[in-house]
């Protein structure tokens, strides 16, 4: 898969999914726009992209904030002249219930990142995509698909749920400009999703969530990556609209 003469965005780029996507698009000869809110990793990000050869721009913005994700597309065209593919990974995780009090502060917390800031950057981002007839890599989850086990996690779920819908919504407006739009969505994936949680011991809950897949088994952050740049490539070029499950078998269980 080459992205030769390629700009592609990945939001959440400092760490995890978005890291080691960003260095896989630059592996395949992309130029890559890295964006996150923590500067020293992006720093580190973007050298490991130009130690490649390929040319890295890394924009600090929280998603969160509108002001903030309102840059990321203009300071892309400055830098870059055009952009061909963006990737939507970043994302986050806020807990509350409907027994705890916390319902709608996790809603709105989570609701923000995960879908907010996805809907403002892809309609800021479409009619640069028209012009390269590029596409739209939105990263959800399995839970999206099910009921999240965690029910301290259950707005995640909502927000993953409400993404996936966007999904097809735009997949559907932006095809006869011939811009795709496509979901991952990854089951457990061992990185600092796990490492940093505040659920208990990493090891514990790595192997729990382990014990929830058919193949007891948690993906690697660059499993990921694989199924990302295929859907932002050529080969997928009649997909468009679709949910593309890796979950070593979580939702047969």
């Amino acid at each position: 898969m080459s992205f030769a003469n390629k700009v592609v965005i990945v939001t959440g780029a400092s760490s995890g999914i978005g890291a080691a996507t960003a260095l896989m698009f630059a592996k395949e000869g992309a130029d890559v726009a890295l964006v996150a809110r923590t500067q020293a990793k992006l720093a580190a990000v973007a050298k490991n992209v130009e130690a490649l050869g390929r040319k890295a721009l890394a924009i600090q913005a929280d998603l969160s904030n509108e002001a903030d994700t309102a840059t990321v597309i203009p300071k892309t065209i400055k830098h870059f002249g055009k952009f061909d593919v963006l990737v939507n990974n970043a994302g986050m995780a806020s807990q509350g219930c409907l027994l705890d009090g916390k319902a709608l502060q996790a809603y709105d917390d989570v609701m923000k990142t995960n879908v907010r800031a996805v809907i403002q950057l892809t309609s800021l981002a479409a009619p640069y995509l028209i012009q390269t007839k590029g596409n739209v890599v939105n990263i959800s989850s399995v839970a999206e698909l099910t009921t999240n086990k965690i029910p301290m996690l259950m707005f995640y779920a909502v927000s993953k749920a409400a993404l996936g819908h966007f999904t097809r919504c735009a997949a559907l407006e932006l095809a006869p400009s011939g811009v795709r739009v496509n979901s991952v969505n990854p089951g457990p994936v061992e990185n600092e999703f796990i490492t940093n949680n505040q659920l208990g011991n990493a090891d514990d809950l790595k192997e729990s969530l382990a014990g929830y897949t058919a193949l007891g088994y948690i993906a690697k952050d660059d499993e990921i990556g694989r199924v990302i740049l295929f859907l932002a490539s050529d080969k997928a070029r009649s997909i468009t609209g679709s949910t593309y499950v890796i979950d070593n078998g979580y939702l047969l269980k």
